[in-house]
């Protein structure tokens, strides 16, 4: 079952990119982005109202503050990114490879920032995945796109808005349900992609099919789909379970953009999806080798953590748990779509 759950997540949370590159045809980001999270605003709205009241008891102001930052940051600028940079002509497998080093680029500043430890071997790991984003970009800028130079720095903006949003989120002192924060979020966002949309002057709806047919794609798939099963399996089987998946989003999003939109999927991309996926075994077998050691690892933990979060070992816990990892949408369990 965990295998199949793990299958699903992958497809449907690499939807979300394929999605963003369906949209993208027929309307502006900021107009896919409105019609996508108002109806999932309104829906979560009215669940939050009736079957999840309970949820939403000793939920404060100040929790409300904290959770809608997060949504901020993790979906509106995280998402607000990709949409464009696909928009601008970026691949959409180029995307997901850049959004897929996050968990190493969090693990990574979570020693400078928090005073944590960070191995020899996993800046090792971090320099292959910055590698492997550099061939893979490589290869799509000069694939035949007409995409700008500085369009490939757009992604990275959303990847570090996932970073820091992944580091606020860990900080919550109080465990909030994921029914209220994921409400919270996609209200937020809601609200933020309508405002844009208003003041483009892009939030009246396209009449193409296409273009309904993109929002019940994001909606279904990749919201419903990627970051329910992104939860889901969180709470089953932990972080580095979650963490290891979500590098495999770029090859299979990378190979599900080719056969349907025929992107660039080359020698040279095979060679940095290669190394990015390298970049995950180093990492975890630096993890490995040091919990084999007995090295202790001074290990940041807010109250939520012990509240909400799995027994594991501090020595081979993830970023995730120390406190950063992959798109943390609403509270965390535990790899955020496109």
């Amino acid at each position: 079952m965990n295998f199949l759950l793990s299958i699903a997540f992958v497809l449907t949370w690499s939807s979300g990119f394929i999605g963003a590159k369906l949209g993208a045809g027929s309307a502006s980001a900021v107009t896919v982005l409105m019609w996508r999270f108002l109806p999932l605003a309104l829906v979560l709205a009215v669940v939050a109202l009736t079957v999840a009241r309970a949820s939403w008891r000793g939920f404060t102001a100040r929790d409300a503050v904290r959770q809608a930052a997060v949504g901020a940051l993790s979906q509106s600028g995280y998402l607000l990114t990709v949409y464009y940079a696909i928009q601008l002509g970026v691949s959409s497998g180029t995307t997901a490879l850049i959004d897929g080093t996050q968990p190493l680029v969090a693990g990574a500043l979570a020693g400078p920032l928090l005073g944590q430890y960070v191995s020899r071997t996993q800046w090792l790991g971090l320099g292959l995945g910055v590698a492997g984003v550099v061939i893979v970009t490589a290869a799509d800028a000069t694939g035949g796109t007409e995409a700008p130079w500085w369009a490939y720095l757009v992604p990275f903006l959303g990847m570090f808005s996932l970073v820091a949003a992944t580091f606020l989120d860990r900080r919550s002192p109080n465990p909030v349900a994921p029914a209220v924060s994921m409400t919270v979020h996609c209200v937020t966002s809601a609200v933020v992609f309508t405002a844009l949309a208003v003041g483009a002057g892009a939030a009246t709806p396209p009449a193409e099919t296409s273009f309904w047919v993109a929002i019940s794609w994001l909606v279904t798939l990749s919201t419903f789909g990627g970051y329910g099963l992104y939860w889901l399996i969180l709470r089953r089987s932990g972080v580095t379970q979650v963490n290891t998946l979500m590098f495999l989003m770029a090859p299979v999003t990378a190979l599900w953009g080719a056969l349907m939109f025929g992107e660039p999927f080359g020698v040279q991309t095979v060679l940095g999806l290669a190394v990015g996926l390298a970049a995950v075994a180093v990492v975890h077998r630096g993890k490995d080798a040091h919990r084999g050691k007995g090295a202790a690892v001074t290990v940041v933990r807010s109250p939520r953590d012990d509240a909400t979060s799995p027994p594991r070992d501090d020595a081979t816990s993830s970023p995730r748990d120390d406190p950063a990892s992959p798109p943390p949408q609403p509270e965390s369990a535990s790899r955020k779509s496109a």
